[in-house]
């Protein structure tokens, strides 16, 4: 399995679609890789990359909360596959949370989504498996 690291590049909300984009970027590249994501995803990390702490803890920081109280630190999320829908342009990504308590690792089946918000929340890296980038990814 061969990983690329990838930052956050961009997101995209619209006001009349029931989900939003996350673009993430090949840190040291040029493909950009587009994931539609939930409004709820899409909300959890805007208000981190802006500092706009919501004033109660939605499921995303309530989530990394609990992750704090344990001790459990998140490693990185890693984008692992991508399966297309037969007969399709679209598909679905699939994710892992890789974290870290006690010197054991555990590796978390996740959406996509919800690791991405995770790791901006904690700073934790995200890595894209080199096929599911191959494959899906866009130059710019």
């Amino acid at each position: 399995m061969s990983l690329v690291e990838c930052e956050l590049a961009q997101l995209v909300t619209s006001e009349t679609r029931d989900h939003g984009v996350v673009e993430l970027k090949e840190k040291d590249g040029e493909r950009r890789l587009p994931i539609v994501i939930g409004l709820w995803e899409i909300y959890a990390i805007h208000r981190r990359v802006h500092n706009e702490p919501p004033p109660r803890p939605m499921t995303h920081e309530l989530f990394g909360n609990v992750l704090d109280a344990l001790g459990v630190t998140i490693e990185r999320v890693v984008i692992n596959d991508l399966r297309v829908l037969e007969n399709s342009r679209e598909g679905t990504f699939f994710g892992r949370l890789i974290v870290k308590q006690d010197g054991k690792t555990f590796d978390i089946d996740s959406r996509p989504s919800d690791a991405i918000a995770l790791a901006v929340q904690k700073g934790a890296p995200i890595f894209v498996e080199e096929s599911v980038l191959h494959e899906a990814s866009q130059e710019s």
